[in-house]
């Protein structure tokens, strides 16, 4: 998973792109500390240091923007980054991630905006999910190859049991919880299906 990272606000007078990168900093922030339904267009253009004109220009309303927003910080730049030789990897890269307390407070955003803004969530599914989904079902499937999780274990299934462990952990554990502690409660879960460890086959 990729870490959600704060951009400075401007100083002085910038250039289109920093901008551009001032204006989708400051809507993701928001979100993430305010949610969809209280970020404003106003409230952007202030925390980046435009005029709503500025913002206006670029987006035709707060959904679009928003939409750009998380797409500019969860686009898979390195075509390699999710090539997870097994579920120890795997379960590191999600461990990290979730270790993050503004990574969870985003998915939570994104995830209680469902029904109002369901372009949100879809828009990180696009830019994060799909590469993702399709790598986490290859180090399922390698882990069943090497004997790890039982030969008739249906990846797909165990697939949606772990995204909804995810959605369970964000909101019944706290943000303190750091990234060891996290990968236990995932392993404790693969455990339940007959998931060996590496150095305990």
């Amino acid at each position: 998973m990729t870490e959600v990272a704060r951009t400075p606000r401007l100083r002085g007078r910038p250039r289109s792109q920093e901008v551009d990168t001032a204006v989708l900093a400051a809507a993701l922030d928001l979100l993430i500390e305010r949610g969809a339904s209280e970020t404003s267009i106003e409230q952007v253009a202030q925390r980046a240091g435009v005029t709503r004109a500025t913002v206006y220009r670029r987006f035709t309303d707060k959904t679009a923007l928003l939409i750009q927003a998380i797409e500019s910080v969860h686009q898979n730049h390195d075509p390699d980054a999710l090539e997870w030789p097994d579920l120890e990897h795997m379960l590191d890269n999600w461990a990290t991630y979730l270790s993050n307390p503004r990574n969870r407070r985003m998915l939570r955003r994104l995830y209680g905006a469902v029904d109002d803004y369901p372009e949100l969530l879809q828009a990180y599914r696009n830019a994060h999910g799909g590469r993702r989904a399709e790598a986490t079902r290859g180090a399922l499937r390698r882990s069943c190859d090497q004997g790890r999780l039982p030969r008739v274990t249906d990846v797909g299934v165990l697939q949606e049991m772990l995204n909804g462990a995810v959605l369970h952990h964000l909101g019944a554990y706290p943000d303190t919880l750091g990234a060891p502690a996290i990968k236990d409660f995932f392993v404790a879960i693969l455990q339940q299906t007959g998931y060996i460890e590496a150095g305990r086959a």
